[in-house]
Formats: structure tokens, sequence, C-alpha cells
């Protein structure tokens, strides 16, 4: 990704009222900037977290579904074969 990108995305989460920035132009030591997530943000974060969450253990749990039948399987045809 290249750095108009993320520049542009990130004034977009500004724009949103998602990150906090003040004084960056003006702040001598750029590196040690922080940047804030507004309450906003926070619960933007923590509503895509939870959505994420809930995925992955949609996920596992169908995989787990599919190991349960592929041993099934297995054995069913173990026993048929002796």
């Amino acid at each position: 990704m290249g750095l108009g990108t993320i520049n542009f995305c990130f004034q977009a989460l500004v724009e949103k009222d998602l990150v906090k920035m003040q004084n960056f132009s003006q702040s001598k030591n750029k590196l040690r900037y922080a940047y804030l997530l507004t309450p906003a943000g926070a619960a933007e974060k923590y509503k895509l977290t939870a959505e994420f969450l809930k995925r992955k253990v949609a996920e596992y749990e169908t995989l787990q579904a599919e190991i349960q039948t592929l041993k099934a399987e297995m054995n069913s045809e173990k026993g048929g074969a002796q």
C-alpha cells in the first residue's frame, strides 16, 4: 500500500471522527506522535472486532463438524473393510 493511499484512508478516519489528530504539523518529534481513537472510533473497533470473532467462531464450529463427519466416515469404512 502506498503512502498516498494510507494518508487518504487516514484522513477519512479523521473526518469520520474515528481517530483524533492534533498539532501533528507543529510536532517537532513526529516519530513519537500518538494517534488516539475517539469514543466513536473505539466503538467502531469494538463492533468490527466482535463481528470478526463471531465469524471466526462460526468457522471453527464448521471445521469441527467437518472433522467429526470425516472421522465418522473413516470409522465406518474401517468397520466395513474388515
